[in-house]
């Protein structure tokens, strides 16, 4: 297989844990092994210290599958396979997907939703948002692109980079869209739980629709990126079992340790979801009235939903050239949109870390002094 570099990870790779300040991380600070294990029950802690590091089951442990099931409304723990989120993202495209299929992709879009289609030589539609209107997808246009020869939609709600999220009335439209063509729904879900006002949660499109497969995990929603775990939940039983024999081929099964931690953490998923959002809330009100004092830096619609938002910069220079020149005065690393292969006006900025108040001020004093 070819595939071109994941622009997004590389440019991270470059910077992430030498810069000072991560203005774009789209995961919330780490919680800490401690805080999990003090979450524990008494059987969890039993199963954590006599736990042995051999191979796990490639579906992954019933307990853990048992926990996440019950986070859905009608999945069951047969109904779930365990794996690392890219893996099985990679993976469910290798089994769906030849050479020819029609894909249709939101963009702007973490890359690797649609690169592995295209690498496989699927032929891509990208459905594009209204950003004057709040970055909102219309379920109408996206009725548009689908054709008799559509095999695959990808969707992502909440959205990375823009932080939308649709209305429970455009929601229910876009899953009767795939289902009136019956085709795949994939469902990126990473940001899953993480709605400011809970009148505003949709549900998961794997509850909704018996050929949607919802994708979740422990990084975002969670703030627990280091245990690289996640799944995909389906009533598609026979696509989940080419993905889990596929997976053979890759990591077999998941990590032991990982296993048990993210158990811990979905059997008390309000201390970690609850306490994201409260973070995010607080940092976004801060950038608001960051944005308010510079107005002339940038626009910004105010998400509703995830750890992120996508800005309109109002410089002069490409977003790139000011992301390069703001690391290297300042230490602050932003994601430019140029990443995104969405332009060069925009930047993701993320609201899951303690210290933006500090990056923003920081930032600020660049911006005062000619930066």
């Amino acid at each position: 297989m070819k595939i071109k570099d994941f622009a997004i990870e590389r440019y991270f790779s470059e910077h992430e844990f030498t810069a000072k300040y991560l203005l774009s991380a789209s995961d919330p600070d780490g919680f800490s092994l401690q805080y999990v294990l003090d979450l524990a029950s008494q059987k969890e802690k039993e199963s954590w210290a006599n736990l042995r590091l051999g191979y796990t089951e490639t579906r992954g442990a019933p307990a853990l599958r048992k926990a996440i099931a019950g986070h859905y409304a009608a999945m069951t723990p047969d109904e779930v396979l365990v794996s690392s989120p890219g893996e099985a993202n990679f993976c469910l495209m290798n089994v769906l997907l030849e050479r020819g299929d029609e894909v249709i992709c939101m963009t702007p879009a973490y890359q690797s939703l649609y690169q592995i289609a295209e690498s496989i030589g699927a032929r891509l539609s990208f459905w594009k948002p209204e950003e004057s209107n709040g970055w909102y997808f219309d379920p109408a246009q996206l009725k548009e692109l689908v054709s008799t020869r559509t095999k695959l939609i990808i969707v992502n709600f909440p959205h990375n980079p823009t932080g939308f999220s649709p209305s429970s009335e455009d929601w229910n439209e876009i899953i009767n869209i795939a289902r009136h063509r019956n085709v795949v729904l994939l469902s990126d879900e990473m940001y899953h739980g993480l709605i400011y006002d809970p009148k505003d949660q949709i549900p998961a499109a794997c509850d909704l629709y018996e050929n949607a497969v919802s994708l979740w995990g422990m990084a975002k929603s969670f703030g627990l990126a280091g245990l690289r775990l996640g799944w995909l939940s389906s009533k598609n039983a026979a696509l989940l079992s080419r993905i889990e024999a596929f997976k053979d081929y890759l990591t077999i099964c998941n990590s032991a340790t990982s296993e048990i931690l993210a158990t811990i953490a979905l059997n008390n998923s309000d201390h970690f979801i609850q306490a994201n959002i409260r973070k995010i809330k607080t940092n976004i009100e801060a950038f608001k009235q960051f944005q308010e004092r510079n107005p002339e830096l940038l626009d910004f619609h105010i998400p509703k939903s995830g750890s992120t938002a996508f800005v309109r910069l109002k410089i002069p220079s490409p977003a790139f050239e000011y992301a390069e020149r703001l690391v290297q005065k300042t230490g602050i690393m932003m994601l430019p949109s140029e990443k995104f292969d969405y332009g060069g006006q925009h930047a993701r900025i993320g609201f899951g870390r303690q210290n933006l108040p500090e990056i923003l001020k920081t930032w600020e004093q660049f911006h005062k002094t000619g930066g």
